[in-house]
């Protein structure tokens, strides 16, 4: 009686969030792949069962092959950078030192800021002539570079601002796993005579796996769900040069108003997510030693 008693007020605490978690998860989630079977609707012709054409013409879409190729070099660019300055951060800000507070402040300030705020000081920051960056780089000899009006540099200008925003937020998290490591076990290395990179690499970071986990998982979830920075600074430009994949969808609902096209772009961006969260958790889980 006891046990079935437990087992209801389980139930009833889980109920909200599962109800929350059904109504604006999966239930768009199934919509959306309902939905991308389908023509889009035009004012002199409904909308038709197609079956899987919008995937088909995906796989010819030139466009979409380019937004794709710049999401994985944004996401390769990006996630190991912001990773390990977030782990430096955190390893820096844990020491005691004066002015540790205003450190640990100064580097959460961009995670706070408002992208679009961000988005707009970074583009005076690579406003070529009059930006800091473009004066600097014709000092060295390379003349007034337009850092987002060029194939070559667009991209990576929008990288440094994605890891300049994330490595704060990540450091929060490794933050509080320091912090939660026994400080008992680091006063047993120095009695056993360990430098601190041993102890490191023998302890400290094996016991935050299973937040490195976590944080490479939010990561990648970032990496493909970049789309206001572009939307504010390059708008996908120049030549499709900055266009990712998030951004693509975007704008073909939006600008192009192919609502049926979108729903299969993002279709498959949920699996990409989804196959590349499983792909982690099975070779990292067997690794992380969780206490």
């Amino acid at each position: 009686m006891r046990a079935s008693r437990a087992s209801m007020t389980g139930l009833a605490y889980l109920a909200p969030a599962a109800l929350l978690m059904a109504l604006f998860t999966y239930y768009p989630a199934i919509v959306t792949v309902f939905h991308s079977l389908f023509s889009t609707a035009k004012a002199n012709r409904p909308s038709r069962f197609i079956a899987l054409d919008n995937y088909r013409y995906m796989l010819d879409d030139p466009i979409f092959w380019k937004a794709m190729h710049n999401n994985i070099l944004f996401a390769i660019g990006t996630i190991p950078t912001s990773v390990a300055i977030a782990l430096v951060m955190a390893l820096w800000v844990n020491k005691k030192m004066a002015g540790r507070s205003f450190l640990r402040m100064a580097y959460f300030t961009p995670t706070i800021l408002p992208m679009v705020a961000v988005a707009n000081i970074w583009i005076f920051l690579y406003a070529p002539q009059i930006g800091p960056f473009s004066r600097a780089a014709s000092l060295f000899g390379f003349g007034h570079v337009n850092f987002l009006g060029s194939q070559a540099t667009a991209l990576p200008a929008l990288m440094v601002v994605g890891i300049w925003k994330e490595a704060g937020f990540f450091m929060i998290f490794y933050l509080a796993a320091l912090q939660n490591i026994p400080p008992n076990l680091s006063d047993a290395a120095a009695i056993e005579g360990a430098s601190r990179w041993y102890f490191f690499r023998r302890v400290v970071f094996p016991l935050m796996l299973p937040t490195t986990m976590f944080i490479l998982v939010n990561a990648i979830v970032n990496a493909f769900r970049m789309v206001d920075q572009v939307i504010v600074m390059t708008q996908g430009g120049p030549d499709n040069a900055t266009a990712l994949l998030l951004y693509y969808i975007y704008q073909t609902s939006f600008s192009y108003w192919d609502t049926s096209y979108a729903a299969a772009l993002s279709v498959v961006l949920l699996m990409i997510l989804a196959i590349l969260a499983f792909t982690q958790f099975g070779l990292m889980e067997k690794r992380v030693h969780y206490r």
